[in-house]
């Protein structure tokens, strides 16, 4: 099996929700970035949506500031999103094809349909020194149709996966193996994110070639109401190794 030096992205959007929730500033996402990134975490990772009924599109601005590990800003690449991205300038965005009501991420690009628009996008943030990562579910023609758009990487669109793990059905990991293989040899970096958790990251990584990068928030900020946010951090990292 192919050993992976996989690094740990933690999405602070549910941090935001709470703060939302009440007003305020109360829990401060900067500070819980820096918290997150003191407990050993490889990066922070945020999804504005166009209601910014989570993470804000001043939040990006001011962890601009804050983030001293990898940077990653992930959504649909509207113009006000496209704009943001280039006044951050974060390690890498990552592009999303959420719609602007969906509740969270459900689907991967198309990026056969949408290919000329991604590459056009793409050749954007490239130009600015932004690292480039498109959401894909495992499927093979998807993988090739990314690798024709410029994208540096994807990330596997990991909520089927989950599932299957969650009913038992480890055979639910065969097409992310497949679409890693296939990803390794078209020299596209890996991430993957949606439904990672404490209970199946280690499985997913052991069982993926060269993946680069897990971005993980809902489940880890879940787990963290009950075991504590630098315990919490350090049991992906453990799981990841």
């Amino acid at each position: 099996m192919t050993h992976n030096n996989c690094k740990l992205s933690v999405n602070i959007n549910k941090i935001a929700t709470l703060r939302n929730s009440r007003g305020g500033n109360t829990p401060s996402v900067t500070e819980a970035a820096k918290r997150i990134q003191e407990f050993g975490a490889h990066g922070i990772t945020i999804h504005p949506r166009p209601d910014e009924r989570h993470i804000r599109y001043q939040d990006a601005r001011d962890l601009k500031g804050v983030v001293y590990t990898e940077y990653n800003i992930e959504g649909n690449p509207q113009h006000n999103f496209i704009d943001l991205v280039l006044e951050c300038k974060p390690t890498q965005v990552t592009l999303v094809p959420d719609a602007i009501g969906a509740l969270t991420s459900n689907a991967g690009w198309d990026t056969v349909k949408n290919q000329a628009y991604l590459k056009e996008v793409i050749a954007e943030f490239k130009r600015n020194g932004i690292r480039t990562s498109i959401f894909v579910d495992p499927v093979l023609d998807m993988i090739e149709g990314a690798k024709e758009t410029g994208t540096d990487r994807i990330e596997l669109y990991t909520e089927a996966f989950a599932h299957q793990y969650g009913l038992g059905n480890k055979d639910g990991i065969i097409p992310y193996v497949a679409a890693a293989e296939l990803a390794n040899e078209l020299e596209l970096g890996i991430n993957a994110g949606h439904d990672l958790s404490l209970d199946n990251i280690q499985f997913f990584n052991q069982n993926i070639p060269g993946l680069l990068e897990v971005s993980i928030g809902h489940a880890l900020i879940s787990e963290s109401l009950y075991l504590g946010l630098e315990n919490v951090v350090n049991m992906y990292l453990q799981k990841l190794k």
